[in-house]
């Protein structure tokens, strides 16, 4: 099963953004990220409706973000591109009425609510500039460590 990068390659792409203080196309992002201009467009648009970037038409234009790196967290940028849960439960329907079925429905259902208000939490509480210190930081640290 082929994993959804989509929040990622998205944190990815609006720090660089962030970072570097600009505007990106839609075609520069798809060669970054390695797709389709559309799906990027597409993505963005999610972003844009969210009021997290905005677009602008025209020579020179493209995609911006509209708040500081600082006012957006991890959870704004996920609740934008998927409002549902983070880590729904797959649960079993075959059989509603036997009690098992309805107890390992049960214990799955309260163990993902429990990742979720935690994932919630955590993704909350950091913003793509605690993201942009750390990948500074990181730069630094190597480029500190290579040999002179």
């Amino acid at each position: 099963m082929r994993k959804n990068a989509q929040l990622p390659r998205m944190l990815h792409v609006l720090v660089h953004m962030g970072l570097l203080d600009g505007r990106e196309t839609s075609e520069t992002i798809a060669q970054m990220l390695n797709t389709n201009p559309v799906v990027v467009r597409r993505t963005l648009g999610a972003l844009r409706d969210a009021g997290i970037v905005a677009s602008e038409g025209g020579r020179g234009g493209g995609w911006k973000l509209v708040k500081a790196l600082a006012d957006i967290t991890v959870l704004d940028v996920q609740k934008a591109l998927n409002p549902g849960a983070i880590l729904p439960a797959a649960l079993s329907d075959d059989h509603p009425a036997c009690p098992v079925e309805r107890a390992s429905n049960a214990v799955l259902e309260s163990a993902h609510a429990a990742a979720e208000r935690e994932l919630m939490r955590s993704y909350g509480a950091t913003t793509l500039a605690d993201i942009a210190a750390t990948a500074l930081e990181s730069a630094a640290a190597g480029a500190s460590e290579r040999p002179g």
